[in-house]
């Protein structure tokens, strides 16, 4: 019996499929839109090329995450998420050129299959509560990734024009540049000429407005009051 290996190529607003045989024949290839419609379209294919319930045709891509993939995986069909760099070494070593086209990168991810589908782990048949907790985690890692990114600008940022901000607040936590404490003073007083002119009721109110500190508020008053007020290289008013 001839078998059958699926490669997707996906993109944004399309996706392009290729279907090889086992001697690496191509047998089929179809472009598809982002929809319900294209995903019906897709199943056709893969029926037509001898995709059944005792013996689904494996899919390969390139992401493990989407509507194709959770539709794909809801099937019941083995599904591969190949990395990008992976796909690429071997798109380099099947093509001279090195050309990229979504055509032949399907028929590439088809021929990883082919050839080496037992290096590759298909995605886990997870439950409903499996791929919600893969979901919630994934975003709280991006939600980490990205605040990591933003007080990193936020630090070079103020190292051009503030940099008594970098010394009040500094590293990260209770009192670092991604503290509450942080954010409220910085948007009080977003230039050394404001931070300077604070007085110790108004640093006392903005602290308490960030929540109760664990050491002394009046010694913490005075360090900012310090710190904000300490000859610093300044830019010219309008600049700044």
């Amino acid at each position: 019996m001839r078998r059958i290996f699926c490669g997707i190529d996906w993109a944004e607003n399309h996706h392009d499929i290729a279907l090889v045989d086992q001697d690496g024949d191509q047998v089929a290839k179809l472009r598809i839109s982002d929809d319900s419609a294209g995903f019906h379209a897709l199943l056709e294919l893969l029926v037509r090329h001898g995709d059944s319930p005792e013996s689904p045709i494996p899919v390969a891509i390139e992401t493990p995450r989407g509507l194709l993939v959770a539709s794909l995986r809801a099937t019941g069909r083995e599904v591969y998420a190949i990395n990008p760099l992976a796909a690429a070494r071997y798109r380099d070593r099947s093509s001279v050129s090195r050309a990229k086209s979504d055509a032949a990168d399907a028929r590439v991810l088809a021929d990883i299959l082919r050839t080496d589908i037992k290096t590759h782990r298909r995605l886990p048949a997870d439950s409903e509560l499996g791929q919600a907790v893969a979901v919630l985690a994934r975003a709280h890692q991006d939600a980490v990734w990205d605040k990591g990114q933003l007080v990193n600008r936020l630090r070079s940022h103020l190292r051009e024009y503030y940099p008594a901000a970098l010394t009040a607040f500094h590293g990260s936590g209770k009192l670092g540049l991604d503290s509450a404490y942080a954010r409220i003073m910085l948007t009080a007083a977003s230039t050394p000429t404001a931070a300077a002119k604070l007085t110790r009721s108004q640093i006392r109110s903005l602290l308490n407005r960030a929540g109760r500190l664990r050491r002394s508020l009046d010694d913490e008053i005075e360090r900012l009051r310090e710190v904000f007020r300490a000859e610093q290289m300044r830019l010219l008013p309008m600049v700044e």
